[in-house]
């Protein structure tokens, strides 16, 4: 696990300052090491290229390991971040066609596949990461990221340079990149409480989507995707074919999922440092350790446990680490605690989020346990259906198809009469919205999500930006595209995987993590694993009796009764009465610097403060005004500007 960072200068000098600079920046991400190096080529054109790492080691620990990484047979280089979980496969494969290596390091075996295979190396890979290759032959920088969108990378074109890293505020850093404001950036930001890929806050900024690859060539930019969640072609022919399978066939099919469940969680159990497993005492998390348990595996395992009874959840951890004979570990925190972590974790921010503080703290206490690597329960929920969307989404689908032939005056008579007669709540407004319809139906998935809706977010710009409107709502578009063949309930989990599990769990999982140079694993959405899931009807995935039905399943019953039907309840913080008691003075300060702002250009203050006043007066939740905080604090963090 690393930082990773580069540049390409097309007839002009990368500067050494700057490039130490900005790997400086990530030394949060790797402590263990840091390497730079600077090629030069004079043809087919003066070109400098600046590879950079800060190494946190978890595979050969020795300095064979170390960053950026050349290949002497192809001259080619690599910069890393991540690790592929079944690099001893993909090594042995090279070695039976005349491969050599010189470590034991899965870096290594990336940077021989690609010389083998080039692009191609992809299809081979199971793991999490974020790469850029020179590629020395063909005077060409390769850029990918994991299919699942686990690890991180972003890129900018300025001038003569061509830069990516792991973190937007190391392109930034370097001075290359103007510190300006994106309207898009903005727009995605207020629907959803984060940044929805490729879209970042930041003008000239973008962020690699999961599951593609990116080719730098003579200046020119080239986005490919090589890999996706829903099924295609051979995937979705099979897919199909499981939709009539007979019992027994349904029987062999669960099993196989299941035997492959079981080969994920052992096999990112390689390290050759400790592995713990944060272990909440709900399915997913309880599920891992279960697994492991049943292995044979002795798991050491990690809970937060408040010391305020209210928000404690210690019986059901304590229950399954006995259950599996963990070494369980308890990290007593408390309010205080949190709260103090507060300014911490907004300066830990790589993008604004209202949400990590949980994933902030849980990782600051797990890395002063003396943890290096840690498993996550992390997309139980989305791929193996645990969301009350599975149900409701699939409804509002469905009642949006017989509302959409309304005309619109009768739609938004409608949803005129609805704001008159209920009370004025975030889910009314909601509803209303997708009744209204004003500009085609907003897809029901996106409305559940949704932190301010359309009509409220653009009440609060001082001016309509058409323009980024539409830019911000290309990645959802595209993202619904592609679930047109499949059922409601697999369709769900695409959306929920593709949007706020990536944009929002997983990017906060990676920056609150790597703060502490913590390696933080999610086995659950292995994308093979994705594929097999992807290839069962979606009703298979619910159960009126059990919630997620196949990942109970696998455990055989063995999961505490305690833990499989206890009410679904997130690691949850008392934000509402936060900001009402602790934090309120200093949220209110912020919220109320009207032209002082940073944001006062694009945000109406007045708009601003009525969010503020609707929390206090009951008629919002917390999430509202805690999110222009957060952002109001990100911009001053990282001196953002209003540009014209």
């Amino acid at each position: 696990m690393c930082g990773i960072v580069g540049m390409v200068a097309r007839d002009a000098a990368v500067a050494p300052d700057v490039l130490e600079r900005a790997t400086q920046s990530l030394a949060h991400r790797g402590p263990d090491d840091s390497g730079t190096v600077i090629l030069r080529e004079s043809t087919p054109e003066p070109l400098e290229i600046g590879l950079c790492n800060r190494r946190l080691a978890i595979l050969d620990l020795s300095p064979l390991g170390h960053q950026p990484m050349q290949d002497p047979e192809t001259g080619n280089w690599i910069t890393f971040n991540g690790e592929i979980y079944n690099f001893r496969e993909v090594r042995r494969k090279l070695e039976q066609g005349g491969v050599e290596f010189r470590s034991h390091s899965d870096t290594e075996v990336l940077l021989k596949a690609y010389g083998h295979w080039s692009e191609r190396c992809l299809d081979e890979l199971r793991g999490m990461f974020a790469f850029a290759i020179w590629d020395a032959k063909r005077h060409r920088l390769f850029l990918a990221r994991d299919p699942m969108g686990i690890k991180p990378l972003y890129y900018a074109s300025a001038g003569p340079f061509f830069l990516f890293a792991s973190e937007v505020r190391t392109l930034l850093g370097t001075g290359l990149v103007p510190r300006c404001l994106s309207r898009a950036g903005l727009v995605s930001y207020l629907s959803f409480g984060s940044l929805y890929d490729p879209i970042t806050l930041i003008a000239g900024i973008s962020a690699l989507r999961a599951g593609h690859y990116l080719m730098w060539e003579k200046g020119g930019v080239r986005e490919v995707m090589y890999w996706d969640l829903a099924p295609h072609g051979e995937r979705k022919r099979a897919a199909q074919k499981n939709e009539h399978a007979s019992e027994s066939e349904r029987r062999q099919l669960v099993q196989d999922l299941h035997a492959t469940l079981d080969e994920v969680v052992r096999m990112q159990m390689v390290s050759d440092v400790p592995v713990g497993v944060f272990l909440s005492g709900g399915i997913d998390s309880s599920s891992l350790v279960g697994i492991l348990g049943r292995a044979g595996t002795r798991v050491n395992t990690l809970s937060i446990v408040f010391r305020e009874a209210d928000f404690s959840e210690a019986k059901y951890s304590r229950a399954v680490a006995q259950a599996f004979g963990a070494d369980h570990q308890e990290i007593l925190v408390s309010q205080n605690d949190v709260l103090d972590a507060i300014p911490y974790a907004l300066q830990a921010m790589d993008l604004p989020t209202i949400d990590g503080l949980n994933t902030y703290l849980i990782s600051r206490q797990t890395r002063a346990a003396g943890i290096k690597v840690a498993l996550s329960g992390l997309g139980g929920d989305e791929l193996f259906a645990g969301y009350s969307s599975f149900q409701t989404v699939p409804r509002m689908e469905r009642f949006a198809r017989s509302w959409k032939y309304l005309p619109s005056p009768v739609r938004r008579g409608l949803a005129a009469g609805w704001a008159l007669f209920s009370s004025n709540t975030d889910q009314n407004r909601k509803l209303a919205e997708l009744v209204r319809g004003d500009k085609g139906l907003p897809h029901p998935y996106f409305v559940s999500r949704m932190l301010f809706t359309p009509r409220r977010r653009e009440s609060l710009f001082v001016s309509h930006d058409g323009q980024a409107m539409e830019r911000a709502a290309v990645a959802l578009e595209d993202s619904l595209a592609r679930t047109h063949s499949l059922d409601p309930i697999n369709r769900v989990s695409y959306l929920e995987s593709r949007n706020y599990m990536q944009n929002t769990l997983l990017r906060d999982s990676d920056g609150m993590s790597m703060a502490h140079g913590l390696e933080l694993r999610v086995p659950l959405i292995d994308h093979r694993l994705a594929e097999k899931l992807f290839a069962l009807p979606g009703n298979w995935k619910l159960s009126k009796s059990t919630p997620k039905p196949l990942l109970v399943g696998a455990l055989h019953g063995a999961l505490p009764d305690e833990v499989v039907h206890r009410p679904k309840r997130g690691f949850t913080l008392p934000f509402e009465r936060w900001l009402r008691e602790q934090l309120k003075s200093e949220v209110e300060k912020t919220l109320r610097r009207g032209a002082d702002g940073r944001l006062a250009a694009v945000l109406d203050t007045k708009a601003v403060q009525q969010v503020w006043g609707d929390f206090l007066n009951g008629r919002t939740s917390w999430s509202r005004p805690w999110s222009l905080y957060v952002l109001e604090r990100w911009c001053e963090l990282n001196s953002v500007t209003v540009g014209n």
